[in-house]
């Protein structure tokens, strides 16, 4: 397929700066902003009968006007059917410092720790332009935290050596202390994060840290919801992919197949392949929790269908024509046009029919982006 099949009008409102919920201004005009995980909305596509969903249902089954939520989810399953979740920790990783002599402002974007005796970090910078290698860069004032330009890697990469003399726990903690929530550019482009931003951007369920962007379709899963889908007997099981940057890359090409993907580190454990098989052997659905997901586990598919063990990386770029040989369900949001995550929900819900959800998306006013609204794809 062409790039320019996923071009479609985004209006701006449409790309949700904050997660779902409710606003009430005080006295003094401050915004206070009271959070719901599972309060967005969901819109509901069925592959096979071609049908799209977006109003909750009154008890003659007929459509109300009340848009569905995404805790309506628990209605399209059974006991016994199995999610599978990214398990990814996101760090703070946007970090501000200045540059020796010129108190510069410069972004310093942590990508991975290098050598951790040496504290080397893979970094990106802006602008990039003003750093060169044997540069300083300063941290929280006059802190302790110094880091020097050691080496170029790309056009905004560089490689920078931390100059703190401490236990490596220590050095991590006070890193860390100085980011803040790494959120997209098209959010901070306008506005700052947040405190509360690094909890609202994390999962309930993150356990492995390393990734540098939220695996986001798991953010609308809340500890209430996540309750009442276990008393409902569905079933639980965890994959790790630490998201990077390159699913936000620019595609360049207008010609799909010459894209190359970034690389991700995933891991699938013993225990995962177990949980999966054993329900899809069952005969349960099998319900892929956003496209790190989808990715991570058509990497490690196996051609009897059943998902294998894996430790490794992964650069798959899953776009239509596209068969599935893991999950037959799918939950992802709503992304920007062009995409690499639009592509992967057209490979799995069919291009024609998913191209019909993102125009009610964006004419019943939907919100887009890792903090926006949810596509449930059903295989029926």
């Amino acid at each position: 397929m062409k790039l320019s099949q996923f071009k479609f009008k985004l209006p701006e409102e449409l790309v949700a700066l904050y997660p779902p919920h409710k606003a009430f201004q005080n006295e003094d005009g401050t915004v206070e902003r009271v959070y719901s995980r599972d309060g967005g909305r969901l819109m509901v596509l069925h592959r096979k009968s071609e049908k799209i969903e977006l109003f909750k249902k009154d008890a003659d089954g007929q459509d109300t006007e009340e848009y569905m939520t995404f805790r309506d989810i628990v209605n399209y399953f059974d006991e016994g059917d199995t999610f599978l979740f990214n398990d990814t920790k996101v760090f703070p990783a946007r970090l501000y410092g200045t540059k020796e002599k010129t108190d510069a402002k410069i972004e310093v974007f942590l990508l991975r720790e290098l050598n951790e005796e040496l504290r080397l970090w893979d970094v990106l910078v802006e602008p990039a332009r003003k750093i060169r290698i044997g540069n300083k860069l300063f941290f929280d004032g006059d802190g302790p935290m110094v880091a020097e330009v050691i080496d170029n890697t790309t056009s905004r990469g560089r490689t920078l050596r931390f100059l703190y003399d401490c236990p490596h726990d220590e050095f991590k903690r006070e890193l860390y202390g100085l980011g803040e929530a790494p959120l997209p550019r098209y959010i901070v482009n306008h506005r700052r994060a947040e405190p509360e931003d690094m909890e609202n951007f994390q999962t309930i369920f993150a356990k492995n840290e390393g990734a540098v962007t939220a695996p986001s379709t798991g953010l609308h899963f809340s500890r209430q919801l996540m309750k009442m889908m276990e008393i409902r007997g569905f079933g639980f099981a965890y994959l790790t992919v630490h998201c990077s940057l390159g699913s936000f890359d620019p595609i360049e090409v207008e010609d799909l197949t010459k894209h190359k993907m970034n690389s991700e580190q995933m891991i699938i454990t013993d225990e995962c392949c177990k949980i999966v098989n054993d329900a899809k052997l069952a005969g349960h659905r099998i319900c892929a929790v956003g496209i790190s997901t989808a990715r991570a586990s058509e990497t490690s598919v196996g051609t009897d269908g059943l998902l294998k063990p894996y430790d490794g990386w992964t650069n798959k770029f899953i776009f239509p024509p596209y068969d599935f040989g893991m999950a037959n369900s799918m939950v992802t949001n709503f992304y920007h046009p062009e995409s690499t995550m639009m592509m992967a929900t057209a490979a799995f819900g069919g291009y024609d029919l998913v191209c019909q959800a993102y125009d009610l998306a964006v004419k019943h006013k939907y919100m887009f982006g890792c903090y926006g609204d949810a596509l449930l794809l059903l295989d029926d």
